[in-house]
């Protein structure tokens, strides 16, 4: 039998040389999509950076700027001109595109703290287009660029499989979401563009610190997941790399749990409750 050195690179590195990346989600070095975003960025990837507005402009720029990030633009999902013009920037500089990764999601306040049977319908569908249906419009602009391939990559959590108190109406939100990932994969997949999700365990960002009792819920995952702990957003970011790099080129439609196994668990989490939001 041959010595694995005769047919093996003992330095084989995940290499993302050449590939081009947007990454949208990124509102502060906090984000989920940072620790990605760096982790693209160091396997060689180019990346287009975007920020939601004005007002975290100043957070994001430095960012972009720690990326060599040649594009840098504003993107708020729900104004569809802003995403058209990120996409049209792209094709105009790269004339293609090998990955995405889609960290975003917006509800209004009074319908995330409140219970899903008091649900507003604005709010609801605040939730639903900014999370979900513009994973859709993303593939959608991306398809034409992703003439070899590509990979699409969109963050989840727990509660869109099971209850998890608190998390009120984007646990429906979250199901929608793994449900669009499947079948955007259906769709796609004969292009060669592979679409998954990461469910991610609970991590201090300033959008999972919105959520009521949120303490209580990282003391409730580290005390049922059999590591025992909650995990850290690098974790999350080093799955988002293995999605956007051939390695994971048979894979697609797949939602990987980054969570310390803690979906395997039986008990419910059931967050301590309290009176008022985490503050960010």
């Amino acid at each position: 039998m041959p010595d694995f050195r005769e047919c093996c690179d003992p330095a084989e590195l995940l290499d993302l040389s050449g590939r081009k990346g947007l990454v949208v989600g990124i509102a502060n070095d906090r984000s989920l999509a940072w620790p990605a975003a760096l982790h693209f960025r160091q396997a060689g990837a180019e990346l287009a950076i975007t920020y939601v507005g004005e007002r975290t402009k100043p957070h994001v720029a430095p960012l972009a700027a720690r990326l060599d990030a040649p594009i840098l633009l504003p993107c708020n999902v729900a104004a569809p001109h802003e995403l058209a013009a990120v996409f049209e920037a792209i094709t105009e500089r790269w004339g293609k595109l090998d990955f995405i990764l889609h960290a975003v999601g917006s509800v209004p306040p009074a319908d995330l703290h409140g219970r899903l049977t008091d649900c507003s319908a604005e709010g609801f569908t605040e939730a639903m287009d900014v999370s979900v249906h513009s994973l859709v419009r993303m593939a959608r602009l991306a398809e034409p660029l992703m003439t070899s391939g590509g990979s699409l990559i969109t963050l989840s959590y727990l509660g869109g499989e099971r209850v998890v108190e608190n998390y009120n109406v984007m646990g429906p939100v979250k199901a929608a979401l793994e449900a669009t990932v499947r079948y955007l994969a259906h769709e796609l997949g004969p292009a060669s563009i592979r679409v998954n999700a990461i469910s991610a365990g609970p991590v201090r960002t300033r959008a999972a610190s919105g959520l009521t009792g949120f303490t209580g819920l990282l003391g409730a995952t580290a005390r049922a997941a059999p590591l025992r702990r909650n995990i850290e957003a690098d974790e999350v970011g080093r799955a988002a790399l293995l999605f956007a790099s051939d390695y994971t080129s048979g894979i697609t439609g797949e939602v990987l749990h980054v969570d310390a196994g803690v979906h395997i668990e039986s008990p419910v989490l059931a967050a301590e409750t309290n009176d008022k939001p985490e503050e960010s």
